[in-house]
């Protein structure tokens, strides 16, 4: 299979002041097509700068990124502005859906930026994606309506309606409860086996490793390790998710 993402000894500083801070130092990273990959550590580690950089809403200050075969530092903004709609697939933390919009209309924001697909198009993908998602019923709600678990669903929808080859997710259960955070990791799972879609997510939780096809473990901006789901939870004795999933 091929690389989706190729990552080559980034580095990344910030600049507080008079002190520069280095997110990652010296970072590379493959990940092929397909793969369900968990990025982990612990707060501060550097997981939301390598997120931000694979999905080119920042740049590396050394290194090169290439996503889908493109060369992101070699790219106008235009270009990396049509890669991000057309390629890859967000799911934010704090879930960042438009509060003066309904789920439905949160869902078909990206195909309206696309401007690729005609109204019946748009309404049969969302309603499709409503429908796997299991928030039909709440379409003409708005975000302030939903709980935690149905809002990121609704983020979910959304990363998926332009059918993106990648889909980057920063800690995605880091604000809902345990139950909630379980369902909405199996139904990321699932997406990912049935689309074939690529999903890179990062956590800190080492009860949501047991997810992922492999572990990334960041420390202080470096990768320590790749290893298996089950090699990182056997590292750290935590149990993985219960056999028994609720709905």
């Amino acid at each position: 299979m091929k690389n989706i993402v190729s990552v080559q000894d980034i580095h990344k500083n910030y600049t507080l002041g008079t002190f520069v801070v280095p997110a990652l130092r010296g970072v590379s990273l493959d990940v092929e097509e397909g793969e369900f990959l968990a990025i982990a550590g612990p707060s501060g580690s550097g997981k939301t700068t390598l997120l931000n950089l694979i999905g080119c809403v920042d740049t590396p200050t050394q290194g090169k990124v290439a996503v889908a075969g493109n060369p992101t530092g070699s790219m106008s903004e235009r270009q990396l502005t049509r890669l991000r709609l057309h390629t890859i697939g967000f799911i934010f933390q704090s879930f960042n859906l438009v509060s003066v919009l309904s789920v439905f209309q949160n869902i078909e924001l990206p195909l309206l930026l696309q401007r690729s697909a005609g109204v019946k198009e748009r309404r049969e993908r969302v309603r499709a994606l409503l429908d796997r998602v299991g928030i039909a019923e709440y379409a003409k709600h708005r975000p302030s309506e939903l709980s935690g678990g149905q809002r990121q669903r609704v983020a979910i929808a959304r990363a998926l309606v332009t059918r993106p080859q990648l889909v980057l997710a920063d800690e995605p259960t880091a604000n809902l409860d345990s139950v909630t955070g379980t369902n909405i990791l199996d139904l990321m799972r699932e997406l990912n086996r049935s689309e074939k879609t690529t999903f890179i997510f990062s956590t800190h939780d080492p009860r949501v490793w047991s997810y992922a096809s492999s572990v990334v473990r960041l420390a202080d901006g470096k990768i320590v390790d790749q290893v298996s789901a089950e090699e990182a939870v056997r590292a750290v004795g935590v149990a993985g998710p219960p056999s028994t999933r609720t709905t």
